[in-house]
């Protein structure tokens, strides 16, 4: 595979790989490490209050 701009599923190779890979992340199989931002959190948990 050839990357370039006028790959049209770049990143991937195809729409299957591409589907795929969805499929992982909204299976969470895949994560990203981050650190939780209470300031956020307070203000999400205080809106539900």
């Amino acid at each position: 595979m050839i990357w370039n701009e006028e790959s049209k599923y770049r990143p991937f190779c195809s729409q299957r790989c591409r589907l795929i890979d969805l499929g992982e992340w909204a299976q969470e199989k895949y994560t990203v490490e981050a650190e939780e931002d209470d300031t956020l959190s307070d203000s999400i948990v205080g809106g539900l209050q």
